[in-house]
């Protein structure tokens, strides 16, 4: 499985908070069969984005997992004005492995009238728009329509594994559930933040979906799609043919 959403790098936000817990954090991931993950620090009001140091923590983490599990970086990027000015003028910046996916987060206090305005122009300037746990932001599980509209014109979801497994309570659960059904998920990733309630653990809601949705839409969104992202390949936009409608439902631009 390949995990496109982690806060594994320490002392960056309110992940890990020490080397130590990286790495056990990594074991985990690995152990429970994840081949990549993706760090990705908060870029917010609160924590300062700092590609440098994120670099020399992935490389001290890579060299000491060694093969066991591969390590990249991106960004959990908050949509504020500033970060936007920034993404545009440097579409890297931000992006998952330089290679153009940004995971967008929202605010649970306000949602930007033109959020679709700014979601085109950060198209137009070469990066792919992934927006992070909906389902946990009370503002977009009160307007499910907002959200199908976004992935028509081109945006991406992605939902917290945890959610679907019922970590994040019911609101969050039953709405993942939603959205799956409407093939609004394109991606399942962790969000981990520690060792105990918010893990690197993927294997349990891989076990759910499979049972649940078919073995296809597990390996669609925690393997298929996360590796594109991490290669820098684009996807297929719009929303997936809901589950166990197909076998053969998702497909790739390359």
């Amino acid at each position: 499985m390949v995990d496109i959403h982690s806060h594994i790098l320490w002392g960056m936000d309110d992940g890990s908070r020490s080397l130590e817990m990286s790495i056990a954090m990594l074991e985990m991931a690995a152990s429970t069969g994840t081949t990549d993950i993706v760090g990705t620090p908060h870029a917010d009001a609160t924590y300062e984005y700092q590609p440098a140091l994120i670099a020399e923590r992935r490389a001290e983490l890579q060299e000491k997992l060694g093969s066991r599990i591969r390590i990249h970086t991106g960004c959990d990027f908050h949509l504020k004005l500033d970060n936007i000015q920034e993404a545009l003028v440097d579409p890297r910046k931000y992006s998952i492995n330089g290679l153009g996916w940004v995971l967008v987060e929202f605010s649970d206090m306000m949602i930007f009238p033109n959020t679709e305005e700014i979601f085109a122009r950060m198209q137009g300037a070469g990066m792919g728009v992934i927006v992070t746990h909906p389902e946990r932001n009370w503002l977009l599980r009160k307007d499910i329509e907002r959200l199908q509209r976004w992935v028509d014109a081109g945006s991406y979801l992605q939902v917290t594994g945890g959610s679907l497994l019922g970590t994040f309570g019911t609101d969050a659960r039953k709405f993942s559930e939603e959205l799956m059904a409407r093939g609004l998920v394109h991606f399942l990733a962790s969000d981990a933040h520690d060792l105990e309630r918010r893990t690197t653990r993927l294997d349990q809601v891989r076990v759910l979906v499979s049972e649940r949705y078919g073995e296809d839409y597990a390996e669609a969104l925690l393997t298929t799609h996360p590796q594109a992202v991490i290669e820098g390949r684009a996807l297929h936009p719009g929303a997936l043919e809901p589950p166990q409608k197909s076998r053969s439902w998702f497909q790739f631009w390359k």
